[in-house]
């Protein structure tokens, strides 16, 4: 383990005249080894000095490599409190060598360590050290599962966290009666998957992810599986606070997905009160692969759409930039999140593993009945979401949107295992009746 962190320090202590970080000073980068923290402190403060996307990319590396040499420093120190103690210290030597070993037992050293390379992926991307982060949080992971609990303590946990609540109590919201239905398929070929986007319009489709280990093995329903993978939960995720980000009131906060499960998802107390935390439209995969190792892209992704010219001629203004590979997303969260009435630019393939979700979608011609947004303060344009609460009392919706009702709409209630093609620039509304998990693939 030492060799492997010795081995990382090298690695970000020097650096290719061509890497980025050499645009920093020279002053900063040779403080990597020494002072990280104050290097993670400087970088933070030139990635708020910029909008997000022109961030100068060395203060982007600067930022990972001091929170990767400041977690191999925590490591390091920590694995030395593991070693049986030297003799010949005095007395006070012990007592701060208990203390620090006391430390070391709580585990709160490793607390730190996750956060640390966590933040880094969330703050920067990575910026071409996934790989080291990733490699680096394994190994900590296989090193300490030597000082777990005992096996039946670890059992007594995995029983008692096999399924959500809702699921051991078969509880979920009331979906709305489906007049709409939208049309479904089952064992679809790609072929006939083509001949349906060029008929248009969204689809049902059953069986196409019913191998993923996701769903069966490695199944994602059991909280203590998702907890193992995320390092006991360790791991830090952006979580969404409130019922919609259309709400007022909506807010955006980083927990430990523990935090984010025993806070949402595994208390009876936060649905009662209508307190909602959504994991929602984030690339957990990128941050923990092993997930991603759960599931595999639908060949329907590497099709090929007809051109925006002929479905959406609106959107070849502005065409959305052509993706290499298709753009996974996570959407995780207690019954009652709701992502309102919006559209996408990118075709997408929602597939359900964990849970139902009712959805409902708008054909691009009922787009001025829907009351799209507007540019919002601070230039942000917001004309892909509507104004509109799609599931507000009538009377609210006569009234301050008096066209909305004669918008026509198909809808569904979206089950494990099965997956919805939504067509690009379709309108969505998406509310989950259970605890959900979802995988969305955008393409195009």
């Amino acid at each position: 383990m030492l060799r492997f962190l010795d081995g990382i320090l090298q690695t970000v202590s020097n650096h290719d005249p061509k890497d980025s970080i050499t645009s920093c000073p020279a002053s900063a980068i040779v403080l990597l080894r020494s002072r990280p923290d104050a290097l993670i402190a400087l970088a933070h403060s030139k990635l708020h000095a910029y909008p997000f996307e022109s961030v100068p990319s060395c203060w982007r590396r600067l930022y990972t490599d001091a929170s990767i040499a400041k977690a191999v420093v925590l490591i390091r120190q920590n694995l030395r409190l593991a070693q049986p103690p030297s003799t010949g210290h005095d007395a006070t030597e012990n007592i701060h060598s208990l203390a620090k070993k006391e430390d070391y037992a709580r585990g709160q050293w490793v607390d730190e360590v996750v956060k640390l390379l966590d933040m880094a992926l969330i703050m920067t991307g990575g910026v071409g050290r996934e790989d080291m982060i990733e490699n680096l949080i394994n190994k900590l992971q296989q090193h300490l599962r030597k000082s777990e609990p005992p096996r039946k303590k670890r059992q007594k946990l995995e029983k008692d966290l096999v399924a959500f609540p809702d699921r051991v109590a078969n509880k979920k919201l009331q979906g709305p009666l489906l007049q709409y239905r939208i049309p479904s398929a089952s064992k679809l070929s790609i072929s006939a998957f083509e001949r349906h986007m060029k008929k248009g319009g969204p689809l049902v489709i059953r069986d196409a992810i019913a191998h993923w280990p996701a769903l069966h093995e490695r199944p994602w329903s059991s909280p203590a599986y998702l907890l193992d993978k995320t390092f006991n939960g360790r791991r830090l995720v952006p979580v969404e606070v409130g019922r919609s980000y259309t709400d007022e009131g909506w807010g955006q906060s980083i927990v430990t997905f523990k935090d984010f499960m025993e806070k949402y998802l595994l208390n009876p107390e936060m649905e009662s009160n209508g307190s909602i935390g959504y994991l929602a439209q984030h690339d957990l995969f990128a941050q923990v692969p092993s997930l991603r190792n759960d599931i595999s892209i639908p060949d329907f992704c590497f099709t090929s759409p007809p051109s925006l010219s002929v479905l959406q001629p609106g959107l070849c203004k502005n065409p959305p930039p052509e993706l290499e590979e298709p753009l996974l997303n996570a959407w995780f969260g207690p019954a009652g999140t709701i992502s309102p009435l919006h559209t996408d630019p990118y075709h997408n393939i929602l597939c359900q593993v964990v849970g139902r979700k009712y959805v409902r979608l708008y054909d691009p011609s009922e787009t001025d009945k829907l009351y799209p947004k507007g540019v919002e303060d601070g230039g942000i344009d917001m004309s892909n979401t509507s104004e509109v609460d799609a599931e507000a009392a009538i009377l609210l919706l006569d009234t301050k949107f008096p066209l909305f009702r004669q918008a026509k709409y198909v809808e569904t209630i979206l089950s494990e295992g099965e997956c919805l093609y939504i067509p690009v620039g379709w309108w969505h509304y998406v509310r989950s009746l259970t605890v959900s998990f979802s995988v969305s693939f955008w393409w195009n």
